[in-house]
């Protein structure tokens, strides 16, 4: 019975089309303007092949809403960050019952930054990553997703303090686990914030590249999250950067 219930609770959660978007970013508390500074795709759909260059800030089978953000968010390094997602552009939907993203949709969430000579950059390809944020499975089985829609959509990550003074990249990514028992099954959401970083320090975090710092067959992307319950759970890429 419990297989039954288990193998039935992944085929309905895997039929769900409640995509997300990271659209709006708060410094200490204060947003800088829905969409403001953010590469928003026009779709909100999961990008799958982890060797795509889509994986880096989205866009490609999700195009781009143009033109591309001229604004570059400042934050202090130090700072508090709020990455905000909702189910579509429009925006917090309180009729949306999938909004911010449909509830069975359980997964990661993590955030990395990449130093760029200007934020405005049309090119992704080639960027060096760091993460400095990650968010997985709770030792009471929550999952990082489930505090993301308990919170209306927002995620707080600290800006370390040490890094150097400059123009960012920041992505935001969130990966949906509900289809993920064979490769490519895991949905990955991530797009990109355009960030100024003043006020930091001189440290020069290790970095990895996207693609490349995920394989398909990574145990936390390639993972049946269903049956037998799972009590433990590998977060992808590095572990957070921290001054």
């Amino acid at each position: 019975m419990k297989t039954s219930i288990a193998l039935f609770a992944a085929a309905l959660a895997s039929t769900a089309s409640a995509h997300t978007i990271f659209q709006e970013l708060y410094v200490n508390g204060v947003s800088a303007g829905h969409t403001t500074g953010i590469r928003v795709p026009t779709y909100d759909g999961p990008i799958s092949d982890v060797t795509s260059n889509d994986i880096i800030c989205n866009g490609g089978i999700n195009p781009y809403r143009t033109p591309l953000p001229t604004d570059i968010i400042t934050v202090p390094a130090g700072a508090t960050v709020t990455t905000e997602w909702h189910h579509t552009l429009a925006g917090a939907d309180a009729t949306d019952s999938d909004d911010p993203i449909s509830a069975g949709h359980l997964g990661p969430v993590m955030v990395y930054l990449a130093k760029v000579d200007s934020a405005l950059t049309t090119t992704v390809t080639g960027l060096k990553w760091f993460k400095i944020y990650e968010d997985g499975l709770d030792s009471s089985g929550v999952w990082a997703v489930t505090r993301l829609v308990n919170n209306k959509g927002k995620v707080n990550i600290p800006i370390p303090s040490c890094i150097p003074s400059g123009n960012y990249l920041l992505r935001a990514e969130l990966i949906a686990l509900h289809g993920a028992s064979s490769y490519p099954g895991a949905q990955f959401y991530m797009e990109c914030a355009q960030i100024n970083v003043t006020g930091g320090g001189s440290a020069s975090p290790a970095t990895v590249s996207f693609p490349g710092a995920y394989a398909g067959s990574d145990p936390g992307i390639t993972i049946n999250i269903y049956w037998p319950v799972v009590t433990s759970y590998t977060i992808p890429g590095p572990r957070p950067f921290t001054c």
